[in-house]
């Protein structure tokens, strides 16, 4: 019989943590999270606990552990769409249709505690978080962004009785030899005509130090229509930028500024870390991080992160600037390809921009599913 325990202890939380490392252990395509990020999503050392309720759960076959899953509260989010929303993360289980009931009947029962009408996911605790299940792209390497997982997942949420509510597609875009014609003339007469003009700053702290604050609102302002999308408060800015600090080259961020020196857009990518994180198996050594930094100081293929614009200028070719030096950094840097994340579904404009490379391929796609809890409704 299997047992559902809630994640209550250290010796628990570091359980749930490792399970998918040891789930996924030869696997070529499963990049594990660093365990001292994931351990950091427990209590008050959760950036979001101000803004999410969380729980935790394990499920376990004669004490071993055989599945875990997150259920989160995000209030921001309810509020911002009206909706009584519970989120699912962090779901991993063997293959057993017994183990994935029991953790999702877990969820939703918590959830209903709530008052939550519905349960959707995998979403995390913002939209800089791991979201979205495979289910195109099995044989593809996970980036150190997202979550991998096992063809058999998206057919146990089926049989739980969840159905799709949105997908998103992922992309190669495969550095060209020289930058797109059209987006050399586009972007030269966008920066001329709006006054615009790229940021320059020594080192990656003094560009963090001075425009990391803009990049969040530009987020904020730029995403807040998209599924799922919250605004980040302090405290998890902060958060973000130390996770990422130490994979992040100055060589991939781009910020474009107005004749004020206003930040007005931005795109950034990071050295692809699939390759380091897999060896180190999500544990930071003295070795693995100088393996890290080589991959950081030298990579062949980057993760394309987010590019954003402000609401006044989204239609007006902004992007192209941003796109335009992010192919020329590319070159520069011999550059394999670049992977994108997630792009939602109905997402044209984004993903039309990918035309401006010569060769690209969409080679993953993922889901948000969504379950009615139905209770509410009997009242």
């Amino acid at each position: 019989m299997i047992e559902i325990r809630e994640v209550l202890t250290k010796k628990d939380q570091k359980k749930f943590v490792q399970f998918p490392n040891k789930l996924y252990t030869g696997s070529k395509f499963f990049v594990p999270a660093l365990n001292m990020d994931e351990m950091a999503i427990f209590g008050k050392k959760n950036a979001s606990w101000e803004d999410c309720e969380m729980i935790y759960f394990l499920a376990l076959d004669n004490d071993k552990v055989v599945g875990r899953i997150a259920g989160i509260i995000q209030k921001l989010s309810n509020k911002k769409t009206g909706e009584k929303k519970a989120r699912f993360s962090r779901f991993d289980a063997i293959n057993n249709l017994e183990v994935a009931k029991a953790l999702f009947g877990a969820v939703e029962n918590w959830a209903k505690s709530k008052g939550m009408e519905k349960v959707h996911g995998p979403l995390g605790f913002n939209d800089l978080d791991r979201e979205g299940m495979l289910i195109e792209g099995f044989d593809e390497v996970c980036t150190y962004e997202e979550q991998y997982n096992y063809d058999y997942y998206p057919v146990l949420m089926e049989k739980c009785g969840y159905k799709k509510e949105i997908d998103w597609l992922e992309f190669k875009l495969y550095t060209p030899e020289k930058v797109s014609e059209r987006l050399e003339r586009v972007s030269k007469l966008v920066l001329k005509r709006y006054k615009l003009h790229l940021a320059v700053e020594s080192s990656k702290r003094k560009y963090l130090k001075k425009y990391a604050k803009d990049i969040f609102r530009i987020i904020d302002e730029a995403y807040a229509p998209l599924h799922g999308t919250v605004p980040f408060n302090d405290k998890m800015r902060k958060s973000i930028i130390d996770q990422f600090n130490l994979f992040i080259s100055a060589d991939f961020i781009i910020t474009v500024l107005n004749e004020k020196n206003e930040p007005i857009a931005f795109g950034f990518a990071i050295p692809s870390l699939s390759e380091p994180l897999i060896k180190c198996r999500g544990k930071l050594t003295p070795k693995s991080i100088l393996n890290i930094l080589k991959f950081v100081k030298k990579p062949k293929i980057v993760d394309l992160g987010l590019i954003g614009v402000i609401p006044e200028y989204q239609s007006k070719g902004v992007n192209s600037v941003v796109l335009r030096e992010m192919q020329q950094r590319c070159i520069d840097k011999k550059i394999e390809y670049c992977e994108t994340n997630l792009n939602l579904e109905d997402n044209t404009k984004v993903m039309q921009q990918w035309d401006e490379f010569e060769k690209f391929e969409q080679h993953k796609r993922r889901r948000c599913y969504i379950k009615m809890l139905g209770w509410h409704q009997k009242k």
